[in-house]
C-alpha cells in the first residue's frame, strides 16, 4: 500500500445516495463543477454529490510534498478511501480534473461505475502541443463587456467566452472566476513541473467498458475537440460529442445540451448497474 499524504482536501457533500466524484480543472475550485452538475441532479435524486478542491486550489492545501500530478492524485486517491471507501461511485472530470479522472479509472476500473469527461485534456497536457481551433467569438456583446466596472473580469471573460451573454458572465464569475482568486500560484507552478502522470493516459487506461461521456465544445482553444477523439478505444461504451457555439466552458455556453447528454449518461449508467433512474 503506498503511504497517505498529508493533505486534507477541502469539499462539499450534497445529497444521499450513489456516491458521484466531481473534480474541476486547473486553477478554479469546486464551485466550477457545482454550478454545473446541481441543476442535473435536481432532476435525478439518489445521489451522493462530492466537489473537492484539488490541492492548492479552492482552499485545500498543497505542502511541499504535492509537488506533482502523482502526487495530486494520491491525495484523491486517500479522499476516496476517506469519504467513499470500497462502495462504487460515478465520475466526473472537467479538462485537468478530466486527466486525473482517467488516472483514477486506471485505478479503480472496477469501482467506477461511469465515467464523464468535460472538455479533458486529451493526449497532450500542454497547450503549445495540442490541436485546438483559432479563438472564436460566436455571440459578442461589446456593451455588455463596456459595461463592466471591473477590469479583471471583463478581460478574463473576454478571453475565453464564445458566448457573451448576461448569464454566462455571472456564471463565468460566480462559479470560475471566485476559484481563480484562490489558487496557490506556488504550489501550482511546482506541480506543472511534473504535471504528466508517471502512467500517462491512454496508454496506461486499457479499456473502461462501462458507460462514458466525452464532451467537447468545437470552439474550444484550449483544449480543442480533435485530439479527445483518440480516446475513444479506450472508451468502447462512450458518447462522444462536440458541441458547437461552445468553447472550454461549454457547461455554461451550452447547458440545455449538457444537461440532456448528462443526463442521459445517468440514465445508461443506472440501467447498467440495476440503479433505477
Amino acid at each position: 500500500m503506498p503511504e497517505r499524504t498529508s493533505v486534507t482536501l477541502n469539499f462539499v457533500e450534497l445529497g444521499s445516495g450513489t456516491p458521484v466524484l466531481a473534480l474541476h480543472g486547473w486553477t478554479p475550485d469546486h464551485r466550477l463543477m457545482l454550478g454545473c452538475l446541481e441543476p442535473v441532479f435536481a432532476k435525478r435524486p439518489g445521489y451522493r454529490r462530492l466537489y473537492p478542491d484539488l490541492p492548492g486550489m479552492g482552499k485545500s492545501p498543497a505542502p511541499s510534498s504535492i509537488a506533482s500530478s502523482d502526487d495530486v492524485l494520491d491525495a484523491l486517491q486517500d479522499f476516496v478511501d476517506d469519504t467513499i471507501g470500497d462502495e462504487p461511485f460515478l465520475l466526473i472530470g472537467e479538462s485537468y480534473g478530466g486527466y486525473l479522472s482517467r488516472g483514477l479509472v486506471r485505478a479503480r476500473a472496477q469501482q467506477v461505475l461511469g465515467l464523464a469527461l468535460i472538455c479533458p485534456a486529451g493526449n497532450n497536457l500542454e497547450k503549445a502541443e495540442r490541436t485546438v481551433p483559432e479563438r472564436q467569438v460566436l455571440r459578442p456583446d461589446p456593451e455588455l463587456l463596456d459595461s463592466l466596472d471591473d477590469d479583471r473580469l471583463a478581460q478574463e471573460f473576454a478571453d475565453g467566452a464564445v458566448v457573451q451573454t448576461l448569464d454566462t458572465l455571472r456564471r463565468f464569475r460566480d462559479e470560475i472566476l471566485a476559484g481563480l482568486d484562490l489558487a496557490d500560484t506556488a504550489a501550482m507552478a511546482r506541480i506543472k513541473e511534473r504535471w504528466e502522470l508517471a502512467e500517462h493516459p491512454p496508454e496506461g487506461d486499457g479499456q473502461f467498458d462501462r458507460s462514458s461521456l466525452i464532451l467537447t465544445g468545437r470552439q474550444d482553444d484550449s483544449a480543442g475537440y480533435v485530439e479527445q477523439f483518440a480516446l475513444l478505444p479506450h472508451y468502447p461504451r462512450a458518447t462522444y460529442a462536440v458541441l458547437d457555439v461552445a468553447g472550454h466552458n461549454l457547461q455554461i455556453e451550452q447547458p440545455a445540451l449538457f444537461d440532456a447528454l448528462t443526463l442521459e449518461w445517468l440514465d445508461r449508467v443506472a440501467a447498467e448497474s440495476g440503479r433505477e433512474g
